[in-house]
């Protein structure tokens, strides 16, 4: 089955995704079908410390594998300047075997000579891993040759790295012009949750969005305000909302250049937008440090608001008690910090327990759920970072725009 949208609905989603030809439909056998990972895993000494994005990526690629297909996968991984050997993807083709069940090849490159022979040597069934496609600085700058050196390793495209999209890259986009383009299961897994989430609702849709700085998610905040029953705004961008309304912040973060921003988020949301009652503040932004809970409009000098307090909490979880849509991105406090983690528990506690359709999105929030025990209590978690904020947006992606319409 290929993403399907509900019977009448629109056939242009939000972020300017129409709805997209699934390989899923396509008949692949003893096709080299040239696929689009993110495969982008944190490292550390030569070891992957958590291999999410291989889970997300492995269906795609076994049931490829499984009709038939001579499966060639691409990914990035890191940002080498060289080809520093601490960010080749060699370490990931065991991990990726492992979910796939079954043994997944290796190439020392992702074109020329090493990378075609490779993929040439593919029989029906088997998988190529190639290596880190930065190593090539053609890559990022979407270089038609180099893109044509990746298309002829395959007769048809994937793009399945919903995470990459948000990117013209050759490995995302360039290939496309040389190869007829489908969308992954994953990639419509994504585009099937952010259609529902933002324009297929079921009420009331409550949105919580946390992090640093305002300037980065203010086009985010803007375009689900027009969605939106209620927006939630926690974290240190908090801040910039209370000093914008001319309460003081002590020491904590504040994006001076981004007031009248807030202010303008502000007056557009009116009655929908909730902030902290309280934050829970220290001195340092470290672990050990004392704690006191102050009201979010009388912060201390020399104190910074780092978590959302005890009344902000009840007042979280009571507006969204009952929601019938949540889309939730960035944590309400400095998460990493287990001292200044209670916020974003209680918060992702009480988004878990609404009973709604539940998206949560955010490298910084999936990985605050990973570290609180709250993983596979949520309808979906996104693998997309800046692209997720980018389609929330409501920013056309590259990498979906290429895609074949369905």
């Amino acid at each position: 089955m290929g993403f399907q949208l509900p019977d009448g609905g629109p056939d242009q989603l939000h972020g300017g995704a129409a709805l997209k030809a699934s390989i899923t439909a396509v008949d692949v056998a003893g096709k080299r079908v040239l696929v689009r990972e993110d495969l982008n895993v944190p490292m550390k000494d030569g070891e992957i410390t958590d291999d999410s994005r291989v889970r997300a990526a492995a269906p795609t690629v076994q049931h490829l594998a499984q009709r038939g297909a001579r499966v060639v996968v691409m990914s990035h991984l890191g940002r080498p300047k060289d080809r520093e050997s601490e960010l080749s993807l060699k370490p990931v083709a065991a991990d990726l075997g492992r979910r796939v069940g079954r043994d997944v090849q290796f190439a020392e490159d992702c074109v020329g000579d090493k990378a075609t022979a490779a993929a040439g040597r593919l029989q029906s069934g088997q998988i190529l891993l190639l290596e880190n496609v930065r190593y090539h600085k053609e890559d990022e700058a979407n270089d038609s040759g180099f893109a044509r050196g990746l298309a002829a390793l395959g007769d048809l495209y994937v793009n399945d790295a919903f995470a990459a999209s948000h990117r013209a890259h050759a490995s995302v986009v360039g290939v496309a012009a040389y190869l007829p383009a489908y969308a992954g299961e994953l990639m419509e897994a994504e585009l099937a949750a952010l259609h529902r989430a933002l324009d297929d609702p079921r009420r009331p849709l409550v949105s919580v969005v946390g992090g640093a700085k305002v300037s980065t998610k203010v086009g985010v905040l803007r375009s689900l305000l027009a969605k939106v029953d209620v927006l939630m705004v926690g974290g240190a961008m908090a801040n910039t909302f209370f000093k914008a309304r001319g309460w003081p912040t002590g020491a904590g973060l504040v994006e001076d250049t981004a007031l009248d921003e807030a202010n303008d988020v502000a007056r557009q949301a009116g009655d929908k937008l909730v902030l902290p009652l309280d934050v829970v503040c220290a001195r340092k932004m470290q672990a050990g440090q004392a704690l006191r809970v102050m009201e979010a409009d009388h912060v201390e000098p020399g104190w910074m608001g780092l978590d959302i307090g005890p009344r902000s909490v009840a007042l979280f979880r009571d507006r969204l008690r009952g929601a019938g849509t949540v889309i939730w991105n960035g944590p309400v406090g400095v998460a990493e910090i287990k001292d200044f983690a209670d916020g974003t528990k209680a918060v992702g506690e009480a988004v878990a327990a609404t009973g709604g359709f539940t998206l949560v999105g955010g490298g910084d929030t999936v990985a605050a759920i990973e570290s609180m025990g709250l993983a596979g209590r949520f309808s979906h978690v996104s693998t997309g970072g800046g692209a997720t904020l980018e389609y929330l947006e409501g920013k056309e992606l590259p990498g979906i725009a290429i895609l074949k319409e369905a």
